[in-house]
């Protein structure tokens, strides 16, 4: 997708252990144009899979699902990283290890929300080990639902993610994929 990639070179930064920051315009200030070309762009890529539900992770992968979905026209479920007054203790939960954040949580969904054989479609912001969405995956799997494949906003190629997911013959769609980051430039596939 050019015109993320552009928005990347413009505006994206890259911090100490290859970390990139694209909060200006996804994972803290949303530009709202850019994402609904993105939540286009998914429709296009996933439009020979029947959905039933769109999953993501709070919080940065909420907005992109939330505006993917209007395009599939099926609701968004959001994996919690934390337990409320008003969380059930009745649901599907997995741990889930940060890149960015070098920190474990677990993660869960209220089973009332991924039902038998449900088609689901994961929507998230970044990929790097692939380990949001192998616990979403775990949860999908719990409910007895069916994984139809994983929509990436930015994948970091160099790690070891979209090859897991591809190993596991996943349908994975990634809008753009950095190659490298080499003398703080990014290197596009």
């Amino acid at each position: 997708m050019k015109q993320l990639q552009k928005r990347i070179l413009s505006d994206g930064k890259i911090l100490a252990g290859n970390v990139i920051k694209v909060d200006g315009f996804i994972n803290h200030q949303l530009d709202i144009p850019l994402i609904n070309e993105m939540g286009k762009e998914f429709l296009c890529r996933f439009s020979d899979v029947k959905i039933d539900k769109i999953l993501t992770i709070e919080a940065s992968g909420i907005a992109i699902a939330a505006i993917t979905a209007q395009y599939f026209n099926v609701p968004v479920v959001f994996a919690k990283k934390t337990e409320g007054i008003t969380t059930s203790i009745d649901v599907y939960a997995s741990n889930v290890h940060s890149f960015t954040k070098d920190k474990t949580s677990r993660i869960q969904v209220s089973k009332q929300f991924i039902k038998e054989g449900e088609n689901i479609l994961i929507i998230d912001d970044f990929l790097a080990n692939a380990q949001a969405v192998l616990g979403l995956l775990d949860i999908i799997t719990q409910g007895g639902a069916h994984c139809v494949g994983v929509g990436i906003v930015i994948e970091k190629g160099f790690q070891e993610g979209g090859r897991i997911l591809k190993e596991r013959g996943l349908n994975l769609q990634s809008l753009v994929v950095i190659d490298a980051i080499k003398d703080g430039k990014f290197t596009f596939r």
